[in-house]
């Protein structure tokens, strides 16, 4: 079921919105006052989440189901986006991982990732900018991931895509200095949602990876939240992640990791 958004209360669409983080900026948006534009394939989950959010807290809550991997739904959404008349946050949240050599794994899963990582990312903020630039006010979140700052076999076009989103980010950023619309690229680490529970990870061993490096979802959208309206444009919750990615960008524990991330998902 299609709900209109108001005019009058400040949107914020946010993709891959049925479930993990993209469902708790949902919830977390709608108990700030937004109305909302949900995107995901999965549109009885979306109507889930969606009436649950309207009759917890009166706002107008738009279903748009869309597969960002096919070009149609690109198109479709995009043309949206530029149509939507009070837009005031974007979140370009939807994305999935694949575990295998990179000549391994099918063409099709590649270009699915840029898609759904890049394209999507790209054309979604190019749609939403002229609008917010005129009213001088907006945001946008790019949900990256501390994969970017690593270069990890068995995950190339994840790590590539995501690191392209950190790069996107923090040019964008510069380039719309003082006009009222801050970027970040947040950056989270493992984090308790529905991402591992998929047929791209049936063959790793969750039990291998340390439990202390998990952490829950709502701290992050949380610091998410808080960190743009700080101008921040690089977030990266918790303190451990934090240490983390500085080893990533300095290439410290590369060998260490690369060969954990071979024993978890059996890498060959």
């Amino acid at each position: 079921m299609e709900v209109s958004v108001s005019n009058t209360k400040p949107t914020a669409l946010i993709t891959g919105a049925s479930s993990g983080l993209g469902a708790i900026f949902a919830r977390q948006l709608a108990a700030q006052g937004y109305g909302l534009v949900l995107v995901a394939r999965r549109e009885e989950r979306l109507e889930s989440l969606a009436t649950e959010i309207r009759e917890r807290h009166a706002t107008p809550v738009e279903v748009f189901p869309a597969d960002l991997s096919q070009e149609a739904d690109l198109a479709r959404l995009e043309q949206h986006i530029a149509e939507l008349e009070n837009l005031e946050l974007l979140v370009n949240n939807a994305g999935f991982g694949t575990v295998g050599r990179f000549a391994k794994l099918a063409a099709e899963k590649h270009r699915a990732m840029v898609n759904v990582h890049l394209a999507a990312t790209v054309r979604f903020t190019r749609a939403a900018l002229p609008g917010m630039l005129a009213r001088r006010k907006g945001g946008i979140i790019n949900v990256a991931s501390l994969a970017a700052f690593f270069p990890l076999p068995g995950g190339v076009t994840y790590c590539a895509t995501k690191s392209a989103m950190v790069a996107f980010s923090q040019t964008l950023a510069m380039e719309l200095g003082g006009s009222g619309v801050h970027v970040q690229a947040l950056c989270p680490g493992f984090t308790y949602t529905e991402f591992h529970d998929t047929p791209e990870y049936a063959s790793g061993r969750r039990a291998e990876i340390p439990e202390f490096m998990f952490g829950p979802a709502e701290p992050v959208v949380s610091e998410s939240l808080k960190a743009l309206g700080k101008g921040q444009v690089i977030c990266i919750p918790g303190g451990l992640n934090k240490l983390i990615s500085i080893f990533g960008r300095n290439h410290i524990f590369l060998p260490i990791v690369r060969v954990v991330i071979k024993r978890i998902y059996r890498m060959r």
